[in-house]
């Protein structure tokens, strides 16, 4: 009986042993994750935006029509009745015509539907470098006649187009909280990573700055670095200055989580092994503990993004920030601090749409990022 049982176990078949990177595992835990899956595309979606910004825009964001003032949206339509009465497909919108309210005495605008302006794709324009270094003459679309208005979401003050406006700052905006990101993890896996590996009184001197640094209120804190900056500097320098403060302010949060982890792997195996090995404190620290837990800082870099992008945005809003020419989701807003104004261009919150949007997705993104790398979850 034995044996016939063990010939049995005999002729099953063999189980072929799969082995999954720590990779291949986040991200088949991830992929459950549904709002996350969702949260990652809609984030990938406007970081492309930003890196396609002049080919997106219809128009030229510093380009103005006095004008055409205050226009509000003119909307995407895609069906129409020809005159006889056929259908006729493909984007357009509708015209203006201006009219005089007879309360308050001023010209107000209104959608003309009489006039119908089709939209082409990859329509011809000025000639343009896209991201910085590549020619091209050609957008995603536009109207036929560039004579004629092409407002999707409004005009501004000047009567610039908000949409073109709105995808040029979305470069800026994202890059900086990406850029800030960046020099935040560096300043806070060298700091917290050297405190947690050599502890004693260099960890108490960093811990201290730290908790020094997190105790200050923010915004005066932003005010005053902000205000530091000499007025005379030009655009590119004060986008550099305003990611650096940035940085210098964020990089305590993960200085502490990398410091804790630090603290309970400097004890394991693996770090002894090394240690009587010969290798370097440098080597031991980047090449054996950050990658140990490397998905954990991803995470935790993911969730901070969005505070960077917060912090540029309340900064120019404030008037401490990013300043025109430079175009920014803070320095469109600042043209919605007048009441007066909203009342008349409600349109011009838009931008404060874009900032809730990518600040959820992104929150959304890093928990699940963060479920994916953990190893006790389920």
């Amino acid at each position: 009986m034995a044996v016939e049982t063990l010939s049995r176990a005999l002729d099953l078949p063999k189980v072929r042993a799969v082995r999954e990177s720590q990779t291949a595992l986040m991200w088949r835990r991830f992929k459950q994750h549904r709002l996350a899956l969702i949260s990652m595309w809609i984030v990938l979606a406007f970081y492309l935006v930003a890196i396609f910004a002049e080919f997106l825009a219809p128009t030229d964001p510093s380009a103005y029509s006095p004008r055409y003032t205050y226009a509000p949206p003119q909307g995407l339509h895609f069906i129409a009745r020809s005159e006889d009465g056929g259908l006729l497909l493909g984007p357009y919108v509708y015209g203006y015509k201006t009219e005089i309210d007879p309360v308050a005495l001023r010209r107000t605008f209104v959608i003309d539907e009489s006039q119908r302006l089709p939209i082409s794709l990859f329509a011809k324009s000025k000639p343009y470098l896209l991201a910085g270094f590549i020619p091209m003459s050609v957008k995603l679309f536009g109207v036929a006649d560039p004579r004629a208005p092409l407002y999707i979401l409004g005009a501004d003050r000047l009567g610039r187009d908000l949409l073109s406006r709105l995808i040029h700052g979305t470069r800026i905006s994202l890059s900086i909280g990406l850029a800030g990101v960046t020099l935040s993890l560096f300043f806070g896996i060298i700091i917290g990573g050297f405190a947690g590996y050599y502890g004693g009184r260099f960890d108490s001197a960093v811990m201290r700055v730290v908790e020094f640094i997190r105790s200050m209120p923010t915004i005066p804190l932003w005010l005053g670095l902000a205000a530091a900056m000499p007025k005379d500097w030009t655009a590119l320098q004060t986008y550099f200055a305003i990611t650096i403060i940035l940085s210098l302010i964020g990089w305590t949060g993960l200085a502490r989580v990398v410091r804790g982890r630090f603290l309970s792997l400097r004890t394991e195996d693996f770090v002894t092994a090394a240690q009587l090995d010969g290798a370097s404190d440098w080597r031991i620290i980047t090449r054996h503990m950050v990658p140990s837990f490397m998905s954990h800082i991803i995470a935790a870099a993911t969730l901070a993004v969005p505070g960077m992008i917060l912090a540029e945005t309340s900064l120019s809003f404030l008037g401490l920030g990013l300043q025109a020419p430079i175009v920014s989701w803070g320095t469109l807003l600042q043209d919605a601090q007048n009441i007066r104004t909203l009342a008349t261009a409600p349109w011009l919150l838009t931008p404060g749409i874009a900032v809730v949007v990518i600040i959820l997705a992104m929150n959304f993104f890093g928990d699940g990022l963060r479920d994916a790398a953990d190893p006790h979850g389920r």
